[in-house]
Protein backbone atom coordinates (compact mmCIF):
# COMPACT_ATOMS: atom_id res chain seq x y z
CA UNK A 1 0.00 0.00 0.00
CA UNK A 2 1.29 3.46 -0.92
CA UNK A 3 1.32 6.23 1.68
CA UNK A 4 1.35 9.93 0.76
CA UNK A 5 1.81 12.79 3.22
CA UNK A 6 0.76 16.29 2.19
CA UNK A 7 2.62 18.75 4.40
CA UNK A 8 3.17 21.57 1.89
CA UNK A 9 0.23 23.03 -0.01
CA UNK A 10 2.18 23.53 -3.22
CA UNK A 11 2.96 19.78 -3.36
CA UNK A 12 -0.67 18.66 -2.96
CA UNK A 13 -1.68 18.52 -6.62
CA UNK A 14 1.24 16.35 -7.70
CA UNK A 15 1.10 14.06 -4.68
CA UNK A 16 -2.64 13.46 -5.07
CA UNK A 17 -2.13 12.59 -8.74
CA UNK A 18 0.59 10.10 -7.82
CA UNK A 19 -1.58 8.48 -5.15
CA UNK A 20 -4.66 8.16 -7.36
CA UNK A 21 -2.55 6.82 -10.23
CA UNK A 22 -0.99 4.19 -7.94
CA UNK A 23 -4.43 3.08 -6.72
CA UNK A 24 -5.82 2.79 -10.25
CA UNK A 25 -2.74 1.15 -11.74
CA UNK A 26 -2.29 -1.48 -9.02
CA UNK A 27 -5.90 -1.95 -7.88
CA UNK A 28 -4.74 -1.43 -4.32
CA UNK A 29 -5.61 1.13 -1.63
CA UNK A 30 -3.49 4.17 -0.95
CA UNK A 31 -3.30 6.18 2.25
CA UNK A 32 -3.35 9.96 1.92
CA UNK A 33 -2.47 11.98 5.01
CA UNK A 34 -3.29 15.71 4.94
CA UNK A 35 -2.12 18.07 7.67
CA UNK A 36 -5.17 19.39 9.49
CA UNK A 37 -4.18 23.04 8.96
CA UNK A 38 -4.04 22.52 5.18
CA UNK A 39 -7.30 20.71 4.58
CA UNK A 40 -9.38 23.86 4.12
CA UNK A 41 -6.79 25.95 2.29
CA UNK A 42 -7.12 27.06 -1.34
CA UNK A 43 -4.34 26.77 -3.91
CA UNK A 44 -4.32 28.01 -7.53
CA UNK A 45 -3.46 24.56 -8.89
CA UNK A 46 -6.94 23.40 -7.88
CA UNK A 47 -8.70 26.33 -9.55
CA UNK A 48 -10.99 25.94 -12.55
CA UNK A 49 -12.85 22.87 -13.77
CA UNK A 50 -11.35 19.46 -12.96
CA UNK A 51 -9.22 17.92 -15.68
CA UNK A 52 -10.20 14.32 -16.56
CA UNK A 53 -7.69 11.94 -15.04
CA UNK A 54 -6.00 9.53 -17.42
CA UNK A 55 -3.30 6.90 -17.09
CA UNK A 56 -0.92 5.70 -19.73
CA UNK A 57 -1.56 1.94 -19.85
CA UNK A 58 1.25 -0.57 -19.78
CA UNK A 59 1.41 -1.89 -23.31
CA UNK A 60 2.45 -5.39 -24.35
CA UNK A 61 5.64 -5.65 -26.37
CA UNK A 62 4.44 -7.49 -29.48
CA UNK A 63 7.75 -9.22 -30.19
CA UNK A 64 8.03 -10.40 -26.62
CA UNK A 65 4.41 -11.62 -26.74
CA UNK A 66 5.04 -13.51 -29.97
CA UNK A 67 8.10 -15.24 -28.54
CA UNK A 68 6.31 -16.09 -25.26
CA UNK A 69 3.36 -17.61 -27.10
CA UNK A 70 5.68 -19.61 -29.35
CA UNK A 71 7.58 -21.19 -26.43
CA UNK A 72 4.46 -21.70 -24.31
CA UNK A 73 2.40 -23.31 -27.08
CA UNK A 74 5.25 -25.70 -27.92
CA UNK A 75 5.57 -26.48 -24.20
CA UNK A 76 1.85 -27.29 -23.85
CA UNK A 77 1.36 -29.00 -27.21
CA UNK A 78 4.08 -31.56 -26.57
CA UNK A 79 2.80 -32.32 -23.06
CA UNK A 80 0.88 -35.54 -22.40
CA UNK A 81 -1.28 -34.15 -19.58
CA UNK A 82 -1.52 -30.33 -19.41
CA UNK A 83 -3.61 -28.56 -16.75
CA UNK A 84 -4.43 -24.96 -15.80
CA UNK A 85 -4.50 -23.32 -12.36
CA UNK A 86 -5.89 -19.82 -11.76
CA UNK A 87 -4.75 -17.39 -9.09
CA UNK A 88 -6.09 -14.29 -7.41
CA UNK A 89 -4.14 -11.79 -9.54
CA UNK A 90 -6.05 -13.00 -12.56
CA UNK A 91 -8.98 -10.78 -11.51
CA UNK A 92 -7.37 -7.58 -10.21
CA UNK A 93 -5.28 -6.11 -11.61
CA UNK A 94 -4.90 -8.76 -14.33
CA UNK A 95 -8.52 -8.56 -15.60
CA UNK A 96 -7.85 -11.83 -17.39
CA UNK A 97 -10.72 -14.09 -16.33
CA UNK A 98 -12.39 -14.18 -19.73
CA UNK A 99 -9.10 -14.86 -21.51
CA UNK A 100 -8.33 -17.64 -19.00
CA UNK A 101 -11.70 -19.26 -19.67
CA UNK A 102 -11.22 -19.08 -23.45
CA UNK A 103 -7.77 -20.67 -23.19
CA UNK A 104 -9.16 -23.55 -21.13
CA UNK A 105 -11.84 -24.18 -23.74
CA UNK A 106 -9.43 -23.94 -26.67
CA UNK A 107 -7.07 -26.45 -25.06
CA UNK A 108 -9.81 -28.55 -23.42
CA UNK A 109 -7.63 -28.46 -20.30
CA UNK A 110 -9.03 -29.17 -16.85
CA UNK A 111 -8.98 -26.13 -14.57
CA UNK A 112 -8.29 -25.81 -10.85
CA UNK A 113 -8.23 -22.60 -8.85
CA UNK A 114 -6.02 -21.54 -5.99
CA UNK A 115 -8.10 -21.02 -2.83
CA UNK A 116 -7.91 -17.22 -2.97
CA UNK A 117 -9.27 -17.33 -6.54
CA UNK A 118 -12.38 -19.35 -5.77
CA UNK A 119 -15.28 -18.07 -7.82
CA UNK A 120 -13.14 -16.55 -10.57
CA UNK A 121 -13.90 -19.52 -12.85
CA UNK A 122 -17.43 -20.92 -13.31
CA UNK A 123 -17.78 -23.95 -11.04
CA UNK A 124 -20.50 -25.32 -13.31
CA UNK A 125 -17.94 -25.62 -16.12
CA UNK A 126 -17.63 -29.15 -17.49
CA UNK A 127 -13.86 -29.30 -16.87
CA UNK A 128 -13.64 -27.70 -13.43
CA UNK A 129 -11.49 -29.71 -11.00
CA UNK A 130 -12.04 -27.66 -7.83
CA UNK A 131 -9.57 -25.99 -5.48
CA UNK A 132 -5.88 -26.75 -5.81
CA UNK A 133 -4.37 -26.35 -2.33
CA UNK A 134 -1.86 -29.16 -1.94
CA UNK A 135 -2.88 -31.71 0.66
CA UNK A 136 -6.12 -29.86 1.43
CA UNK A 137 -7.31 -29.61 -2.18
CA UNK A 138 -10.73 -30.64 -3.44
CA UNK A 139 -10.98 -34.45 -3.77
CA UNK A 140 -8.67 -35.81 -6.51
CA UNK A 141 -7.61 -32.29 -7.56
CA UNK A 142 -4.03 -32.25 -6.25
CA UNK A 143 -3.42 -35.76 -7.55
CA UNK A 144 -4.37 -34.65 -11.05
CA UNK A 145 -2.49 -31.32 -10.98
CA UNK A 146 0.73 -32.67 -9.48
CA UNK A 147 0.82 -35.71 -11.76
CA UNK A 148 0.61 -33.59 -14.93
CA UNK A 149 3.70 -32.96 -17.01
CA UNK A 150 2.73 -29.34 -17.78
CA UNK A 151 0.82 -26.87 -15.62
CA UNK A 152 0.00 -23.27 -16.45
CA UNK A 153 -0.43 -21.01 -13.41
CA UNK A 154 -2.04 -17.63 -14.15
CA UNK A 155 -1.95 -14.86 -11.56
CA UNK A 156 -0.85 -17.24 -8.82
CA UNK A 157 0.59 -16.38 -5.43
CA UNK A 158 3.13 -18.87 -4.12
CA UNK A 159 3.53 -18.39 -0.37
CA UNK A 160 3.45 -20.47 2.81
CA UNK A 161 -0.35 -20.37 3.12
CA UNK A 162 -1.20 -21.21 -0.50
CA UNK A 163 1.51 -23.90 -0.62
CA UNK A 164 0.48 -25.54 2.70
CA UNK A 165 3.80 -24.83 4.34
CA UNK A 166 5.77 -25.18 1.07
CA UNK A 167 4.73 -28.82 0.68
CA UNK A 168 3.39 -28.76 -2.89
CA UNK A 169 4.74 -31.42 -5.25
CA UNK A 170 5.27 -29.07 -8.19
CA UNK A 171 8.36 -28.82 -10.37
CA UNK A 172 9.52 -25.56 -11.88
CA UNK A 173 10.59 -27.24 -15.12
CA UNK A 174 6.97 -28.30 -15.73
CA UNK A 175 5.41 -24.90 -15.05
CA UNK A 176 4.35 -21.92 -17.10
CA UNK A 177 4.04 -19.09 -14.58
CA UNK A 178 1.99 -16.20 -15.99
CA UNK A 179 2.38 -13.01 -13.97
CA UNK A 180 0.78 -9.62 -14.52
CA UNK A 181 3.48 -8.55 -16.99
CA UNK A 182 5.91 -11.44 -17.13
CA UNK A 183 5.79 -15.04 -18.35
CA UNK A 184 8.26 -17.71 -17.22
CA UNK A 185 8.30 -21.07 -18.98
CA UNK A 186 9.90 -24.15 -17.46
CA UNK A 187 11.94 -22.01 -15.08
CA UNK A 188 14.26 -21.12 -17.95
CA UNK A 189 12.67 -18.78 -20.48
CA UNK A 190 11.32 -15.47 -19.17
CA UNK A 191 9.53 -12.84 -21.24
CA UNK A 192 8.84 -9.37 -19.87
CA UNK A 193 6.45 -6.63 -21.00
CA UNK A 194 3.75 -9.23 -21.70
CA UNK A 195 0.30 -8.44 -20.34
CA UNK A 196 -1.39 -11.47 -18.77
CA UNK A 197 -4.67 -10.96 -20.61
CA UNK A 198 -2.95 -10.47 -23.97
CA UNK A 199 -0.80 -13.56 -23.45
CA UNK A 200 -3.68 -15.86 -22.52
CA UNK A 201 -5.80 -14.62 -25.42
CA UNK A 202 -2.98 -15.14 -27.93
CA UNK A 203 -2.05 -18.54 -26.49
CA UNK A 204 -5.65 -19.73 -26.91
CA UNK A 205 -5.17 -19.44 -30.69
CA UNK A 206 -1.99 -21.53 -30.67
CA UNK A 207 -2.74 -24.56 -28.47
CA UNK A 208 -4.02 -27.95 -29.55
CA UNK A 209 -6.90 -29.63 -27.69
CA UNK A 210 -5.78 -32.17 -25.10
CA UNK A 211 -8.25 -33.45 -22.51
CA UNK A 212 -6.10 -36.31 -21.19
CA UNK A 213 -5.80 -34.94 -17.65
CA UNK A 214 -9.56 -34.37 -17.47
CA UNK A 215 -10.22 -37.90 -18.74
CA UNK A 216 -7.99 -39.26 -15.96
CA UNK A 217 -9.86 -37.19 -13.39
CA UNK A 218 -13.22 -38.51 -14.55
CA UNK A 219 -12.06 -42.12 -14.31
CA UNK A 220 -11.00 -41.79 -10.69
CA UNK A 221 -13.53 -39.27 -9.38
CA UNK A 222 -16.08 -40.40 -6.79
CA UNK A 223 -18.54 -37.78 -5.48
CA UNK A 224 -18.15 -36.82 -1.83
CA UNK A 225 -20.66 -38.17 0.66
CA UNK A 226 -23.48 -35.90 1.76
CA UNK A 227 -23.60 -34.70 5.39
CA UNK A 228 -26.44 -36.64 7.07
CA UNK A 229 -29.03 -34.88 9.26
CA UNK A 230 -28.23 -34.59 12.97
CA UNK A 231 -29.91 -36.69 15.59
CA UNK A 232 -32.75 -34.68 17.18
CA UNK A 233 -31.38 -32.47 19.96
CA UNK A 234 -27.74 -33.31 19.26
CA UNK A 235 -25.18 -30.47 19.40
CA UNK A 236 -24.72 -28.40 16.27
CA UNK A 237 -21.69 -29.18 14.08
CA UNK A 238 -19.77 -26.97 11.65
CA UNK A 239 -20.39 -29.27 8.68
CA UNK A 240 -24.14 -29.03 9.35
CA UNK A 241 -23.90 -25.21 9.25
CA UNK A 242 -22.18 -25.22 5.87
CA UNK A 243 -24.53 -27.86 4.54
CA UNK A 244 -27.38 -25.40 5.04
CA UNK A 245 -25.37 -22.41 3.81
CA UNK A 246 -24.90 -24.38 0.58
CA UNK A 247 -28.68 -24.66 0.27
CA UNK A 248 -29.01 -20.87 0.57
CA UNK A 249 -26.72 -20.05 -2.36
CA UNK A 250 -28.02 -18.69 -5.65
CA UNK A 251 -27.16 -16.13 -8.30
CA UNK A 252 -28.58 -13.52 -5.91
CA UNK A 253 -26.12 -14.22 -3.08
CA UNK A 254 -22.48 -13.49 -2.35
CA UNK A 255 -20.37 -15.44 0.17
CA UNK A 256 -17.68 -13.99 2.41
CA UNK A 257 -15.65 -16.12 4.84
CA UNK A 258 -13.29 -15.15 7.63
CA UNK A 259 -9.77 -16.34 8.29
CA UNK A 260 -9.99 -19.64 10.14
CA UNK A 261 -11.86 -22.88 9.65
CA UNK A 262 -14.33 -21.02 7.44
CA UNK A 263 -11.51 -20.86 4.87
CA UNK A 264 -11.66 -24.62 4.42
CA UNK A 265 -15.40 -25.12 4.79
CA UNK A 266 -16.00 -22.29 2.33
CA UNK A 267 -13.84 -23.99 -0.31
CA UNK A 268 -16.21 -26.96 -0.25
CA UNK A 269 -19.20 -24.83 -1.24
CA UNK A 270 -20.40 -25.34 -4.80
CA UNK A 271 -21.04 -21.86 -6.18
CA UNK A 272 -24.00 -21.49 -8.55
CA UNK A 273 -23.40 -19.30 -11.60
CA UNK A 274 -23.54 -15.66 -10.55
CA UNK A 275 -22.83 -16.34 -6.86
CA UNK A 276 -19.81 -14.30 -5.74
CA UNK A 277 -17.17 -15.40 -3.24
CA UNK A 278 -14.57 -13.47 -1.24
CA UNK A 279 -11.99 -14.29 1.38
CA UNK A 280 -8.68 -12.82 2.42
CA UNK A 281 -5.73 -15.17 2.38
CA UNK A 282 -2.65 -13.16 1.55
CA UNK A 283 -2.04 -11.95 5.11
CA UNK A 284 -4.42 -14.18 7.07
CA UNK A 285 -5.83 -11.05 8.75
CA UNK A 286 -8.05 -12.09 11.64
CA UNK A 287 -10.98 -9.67 11.94
CA UNK A 288 -10.90 -8.67 8.28
CA UNK A 289 -14.30 -10.10 7.46
CA UNK A 290 -16.52 -7.83 9.59
CA UNK A 291 -15.38 -4.63 7.89
CA UNK A 292 -15.28 -6.46 4.57
CA UNK A 293 -18.90 -7.57 5.05
CA UNK A 294 -19.83 -3.92 5.60
CA UNK A 295 -18.16 -2.84 2.36
CA UNK A 296 -19.35 -5.85 0.40
CA UNK A 297 -22.98 -5.48 1.49
CA UNK A 298 -22.90 -1.76 0.69
CA UNK A 299 -21.44 -2.37 -2.78
CA UNK A 300 -24.01 -5.10 -3.54
CA UNK A 301 -27.00 -3.35 -1.94
CA UNK A 302 -30.09 -4.04 -4.02
CA UNK A 303 -28.20 -6.59 -6.15
CA UNK A 304 -27.13 -9.54 -4.02
CA UNK A 305 -27.41 -10.54 -0.37
CA UNK A 306 -24.15 -11.23 1.44
CA UNK A 307 -23.80 -14.40 3.51
CA UNK A 308 -20.82 -14.20 5.87
CA UNK A 309 -19.23 -16.86 8.07
CA UNK A 310 -17.19 -15.33 10.89
CA UNK A 311 -15.47 -16.88 13.91
CA UNK A 312 -15.99 -15.49 17.39
CA UNK A 313 -12.33 -14.57 17.89
CA UNK A 314 -12.24 -12.70 14.61
CA UNK A 315 -15.53 -10.98 15.34
CA UNK A 316 -14.22 -9.53 18.59
CA UNK A 317 -11.52 -7.61 16.72
CA UNK A 318 -13.86 -5.50 14.58
CA UNK A 319 -17.37 -6.10 15.97
CA UNK A 320 -18.29 -2.41 15.97
CA UNK A 321 -18.58 -2.42 12.16
CA UNK A 322 -21.90 -4.23 12.62
CA UNK A 323 -23.23 -0.97 14.06
CA UNK A 324 -22.39 0.79 10.79
CA UNK A 325 -24.11 -1.98 8.81
CA UNK A 326 -27.27 -1.30 10.83
CA UNK A 327 -26.94 2.43 10.33
CA UNK A 328 -26.88 2.04 6.56
CA UNK A 329 -29.73 -0.51 6.60
CA UNK A 330 -27.63 -3.29 5.11
CA UNK A 331 -29.05 -6.82 5.09
CA UNK A 332 -26.24 -9.42 5.26
CA UNK A 333 -26.79 -12.77 6.95
CA UNK A 334 -23.93 -13.34 9.40
CA UNK A 335 -23.22 -16.80 10.79
CA UNK A 336 -21.16 -16.30 13.94
CA UNK A 337 -19.24 -19.51 14.75
CA UNK A 338 -18.99 -19.54 18.55
CA UNK A 339 -16.36 -22.08 19.60
CA UNK A 340 -14.61 -20.12 22.33
CA UNK A 341 -11.37 -19.08 20.65
CA UNK A 342 -9.01 -18.91 17.70
CA UNK A 343 -9.36 -22.44 16.34
CA UNK A 344 -7.01 -21.96 13.39
CA UNK A 345 -4.29 -20.71 15.73
CA UNK A 346 -4.88 -23.70 18.01
CA UNK A 347 -4.00 -25.99 15.10
CA UNK A 348 -0.85 -24.00 14.24
CA UNK A 349 0.46 -23.23 17.73
CA UNK A 350 -1.77 -23.81 20.73
CA UNK A 351 -1.57 -21.87 23.95
CA UNK A 352 -3.70 -19.96 26.49
CA UNK A 353 -3.57 -16.86 24.25
CA UNK A 354 -5.96 -18.64 21.88
CA UNK A 355 -8.76 -18.48 24.45
CA UNK A 356 -11.09 -15.49 24.47
CA UNK A 357 -13.65 -13.91 26.77
CA UNK A 358 -17.08 -15.16 25.84
CA UNK A 359 -19.64 -12.60 24.65
CA UNK A 360 -23.38 -12.65 24.19
CA UNK A 361 -22.92 -12.04 20.47
CA UNK A 362 -26.54 -12.11 19.40
CA UNK A 363 -27.37 -9.82 22.33
CA UNK A 364 -24.57 -7.44 21.33
CA UNK A 365 -25.95 -6.82 17.85
CA UNK A 366 -29.34 -6.04 19.42
CA UNK A 367 -27.56 -3.43 21.56
CA UNK A 368 -26.13 -1.94 18.37
CA UNK A 369 -29.67 -1.77 16.95
CA UNK A 370 -30.93 0.00 20.09
CA UNK A 371 -34.56 -1.15 19.74
CA UNK A 372 -34.95 0.26 16.21
CA UNK A 373 -36.12 -3.05 14.77
CA UNK A 374 -33.52 -3.29 12.01
CA UNK A 375 -31.87 -6.51 13.23
CA UNK A 376 -32.92 -10.14 13.53
CA UNK A 377 -30.68 -12.27 15.78
CA UNK A 378 -30.90 -15.81 17.08
CA UNK A 379 -28.89 -18.48 18.87
CA UNK A 380 -28.56 -21.97 17.38
CA UNK A 381 -27.31 -24.93 19.38
CA UNK A 382 -28.99 -27.68 17.34
CA UNK A 383 -29.76 -28.25 13.67
CA UNK A 384 -33.46 -27.60 14.23
CA UNK A 385 -32.71 -24.24 15.82
CA UNK A 386 -30.38 -23.41 12.94
CA UNK A 387 -33.05 -24.23 10.36
CA UNK A 388 -35.58 -22.08 12.21
CA UNK A 389 -33.11 -19.16 12.31
CA UNK A 390 -32.30 -19.50 8.60
CA UNK A 391 -36.00 -19.51 7.73
CA UNK A 392 -36.46 -16.27 9.71
CA UNK A 393 -33.40 -14.74 8.03
CA UNK A 394 -34.83 -15.56 4.60
CA UNK A 395 -38.09 -13.86 5.59
CA UNK A 396 -36.36 -10.71 6.89
CA UNK A 397 -34.81 -9.65 3.62
CA UNK A 398 -34.57 -6.00 4.66
CA UNK A 399 -32.72 -6.57 7.95
CA UNK A 400 -29.28 -7.54 9.11
CA UNK A 401 -29.66 -11.14 10.28
CA UNK A 402 -27.24 -12.53 12.83
CA UNK A 403 -27.20 -16.24 13.70
CA UNK A 404 -24.94 -17.23 16.59
CA UNK A 405 -23.98 -20.89 16.08
CA UNK A 406 -22.58 -22.80 19.07
CA UNK A 407 -20.11 -25.58 18.17
CA UNK A 408 -17.58 -27.61 20.11
CA UNK A 409 -14.12 -26.14 20.70
CA UNK A 410 -12.47 -28.95 18.71
CA UNK A 411 -15.03 -29.04 15.90
CA UNK A 412 -13.07 -28.20 12.77
CA UNK A 413 -12.52 -29.56 9.28
CA UNK A 414 -9.96 -32.25 8.55
CA UNK A 415 -8.40 -29.80 6.09
CA UNK A 416 -7.61 -27.36 8.91
CA UNK A 417 -5.94 -30.14 10.89
CA UNK A 418 -3.77 -31.06 7.89
CA UNK A 419 -3.00 -27.49 6.84
CA UNK A 420 -2.30 -26.35 10.41
CA UNK A 421 0.20 -29.14 11.08
CA UNK A 422 2.07 -28.45 7.84
CA UNK A 423 2.20 -24.68 8.32
CA UNK A 424 3.30 -25.20 11.93
CA UNK A 425 6.13 -27.42 10.69
CA UNK A 426 7.21 -24.78 8.17
CA UNK A 427 7.04 -22.02 10.81
CA UNK A 428 9.25 -23.98 13.22
CA UNK A 429 11.96 -24.99 10.73
CA UNK A 430 15.50 -23.87 11.62
CA UNK A 431 16.81 -20.81 9.81
CA UNK A 432 18.91 -21.32 6.71
CA UNK A 433 22.63 -21.02 7.43
CA UNK A 434 24.01 -17.65 6.38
Amino acid sequence: MMQTQIIHLEDAYGLLDEAVAAAMRNSKPVYISVCCNLAGEVHPSFGGDPVPFALTPKVTNERSLEAAVKYASEFLNKAVKPVMVGGVKMRWPGKAQDAFLKLSEAGQYPVAMQPSAKGFFPESHNRFLGTYWGQVSSPYCSEVVESCDAYLFAGAIHNDYSSVGYSLLLKTEKMIDVGLFRVTIGGRHTFGCVNMRDFLAALAKAVKPNSTAWDNFQRMYVPSAQVPPSEPGSPLRTNIIFKHIQEMLSSETAVLVETGDSWFNGQKLKLPDGCLYEFQMQFGSIGWSVGATLGYAQALKGKKRVIASIGDGSFQVTAQDVSTMIRYRLNPIIFLINNGGYTIEVEIHDGPYNNIQGWDYSGLVQCFDNHQGNVYSAKAKTEDQLLEAIAKANENTDKLCFIECFVHRDDCSKELLEWGSRVASANSRPPNPQ
